[in-house]
């Protein structure tokens, strides 16, 4: 069986503090501290630094993170695959999406789950397409949804292909009265969230020579949508992110088209999980009968 200070050492690093972990295990903080500084001594080294806010891992804890992660995630593995042989079906799937996957393909997928695996737990976490990566890389999520190109080594599988469109205030027509151009944005200021402005949004403003001093952050989509109606600017946002969106604006393609690449990112290991299996099944599957005519069917190791 797993030791119990593996998931002590888990569960302090995801809630940043000794209480939260105690409270996330069902334990007393001493327990907990105990826990520590019993596996500090077989190990020979300290984990964790304790600060004013919580605590962090210490260089050695960080290099052994992944390690005991792996080892946590191998018994998950083994329950699970103990509970499928027995036909219960259990287990558990965290899964981590940005926020436009999060509104759109995510209810109806985790609902259709829930009914078809009552017993199977689903985490979900919404972070940037890089704090997935990296979290499903170490083991502290089994998938993710995320965006090409990815940097991590990992299992990849692109989705769909989403286009980048122009938002803009309702009296704003476009010189072709089709398409943005360059010449229509001269002198434009744009707002997007800060943490798109990377990869394919940063690579249309950067086609478009639009100055970062040009650029107004925002906190969310449905905020974007708000600024640009105000007449604050033009935004700028995916098609996907768009679907459950709405504002009194425009939405025109550039004429240069630009998108960005939905992909499934796994980790091999944590792949091999039933319950993970399941998941990616049911995201493919929705997927492919949602965007029967967008669909990419090509997954590679990174």
């Amino acid at each position: 069986m797993l030791p119990f200070a593996y998931r002590v050492f888990q569960a302090i690093v995801q809630e940043q503090t000794f209480y939260r972990a105690a409270q996330t295990l069902n334990v007393t903080p001493s327990a907990i501290s105990h826990s520590v500084n019993q596996l500090e001594k077989e190990l020979g080294f300290p984990l964790f630094i304790r600060n004013r806010t919580g605590v962090e891992l210490t260089p050695d804890g960080q290099s052994i993170l992944p390690l005991i992660q792996g080892v946590i995630n191998a018994e998950d593995r083994l329950q699970q695959a103990a509970a499928n042989i027995n036909g219960l079906n259990a287990g558990s799937v965290r899964l981590g999406a940005f926020s436009s996957v999060c509104i759109t393909w995510l209810p109806p997928i985790i609902q259709q789950f829930k009914q078809t695996y009552p017993q199977i737990a689903i985490n979900l976490v919404q972070a940037g397409f890089s704090d997935i990566a990296a979290a499903v890389k170490t083991g502290r999520l089994d998938l993710g949804l995320s965006a090409l190109p990815v940097a991590e080594k990992l299992t990849v599988l692109p989705l769909v292909k989403d286009e980048i469109y122009c938002i803009t205030p309702r009296d704003f027509i476009p010189a072709n009265h089709t398409t943005v151009t360059a010449a229509d944005l001269v002198d434009q200021n744009f707002i997007l969230q800060r943490g798109d402005y990377d990869k394919d949004t940063k690579a249309a403003l950067d086609h478009y020579q639009i100055r970062p001093n040009a650029l107004r952050f925002s906190i969310d989509d449905q905020s974007i949508l708000a600024m640009v109606e105000a007449g604050m600017g033009m935004g700028i946002l995916p098609e996907l992110a768009l679907e459950r969106l709405s504002g009194n604006v425009n939405v025109y393609p550039f004429d240069t088209r630009f998108y960005r690449t939905i992909c499934l990112v796994v980790n091999s290991e944590q792949a091999k999980a039933p319950s993970t299996a399941k998941m990616i099944a049911a995201i493919t599957d929705y997927v492919t009968a949602t965007y029967p005519d967008k669909v990419l069917e090509h997954p590679r190791n990174n």
